[in-house]
């Protein structure tokens, strides 16, 4: 919400929501800190979730409900993702048996947590030499595990190939068949 109360007190332009997102999650750290809680920001995938949530227009009881919509939907987008991600693993890890030493499994690992590795982060990360990290990696690609997405001969960047054995799971598109905007009617019933 602070998102919207941003512009509604007019301290950037409309269109430059940057500054207003940045803002806001320095201030979640921030309470976080205070509170002595857990390290690290509070995430919601509203932009998984597609660009209404986000979306300044309408009354207030109209903007909640599509904010919520969003965030419902962007949860279960990130659930899913999350969930490609470890069957991902799973199917690298038996792949990758046969590999001996340490590189083979921190590469898996680096694939699993980072959206797109380049040799050099992996390198780094892995403490390897960068030719035993380009070489796991260009084994990791003829396997079919990862695939190169930059099209590059330098700067090149990798990322794991989605099995889509998760699209047959049934992951519903609302938790309970309850949505944003019914909210405001639940809540009246109850008062």
């Amino acid at each position: 919400m602070g998102f919207h109360l941003w512009h509604v007190a007019e301290l950037s332009q409309i269109d430059d929501p940057l500054e207003a997102a940045v803002t806001a999650a320095r201030i979640a750290v921030a309470d976080l800190a205070s509170a002595r809680s857990a390290p690290g920001a509070i995430f919601a995938p509203i932009a998984m979730g597609g660009g209404g949530g986000l979306r300044a227009v309408g009354d207030p009881a109209t903007r909640l409900a599509r904010w919520l919509n969003a965030m419902e939907s962007g949860v279960f987008a990130a659930l899913r993702r999350l969930e490609e991600i470890e069957v991902w693993a799973a199917t690298a890890e038996r792949a990758m048996a046969p590999l001996s030493g340490k590189t083979p499994p921190m590469l898996r690992d680096i694939f699993t947590s980072w959206p797109l590795v380049s040799v050099q982060m992996a390198e780094r990360l892995t403490g390897a030499h960068r030719a035993t990290a380009q070489r796991n990696i260009d084994w990791m690609e003829e396997k079919g595990l990862i695939r190169e997405v930059t099209g590059q001969g330098r700067y090149r960047m990798w990322r794991i190939v989605e099995t889509r054995a998760t699209e047959g799971k049934l992951i519903p598109d609302r938790h309970d068949g309850v949505r944003g905007e019914d909210l405001f009617d639940i809540q009246a019933g109850r008062q």
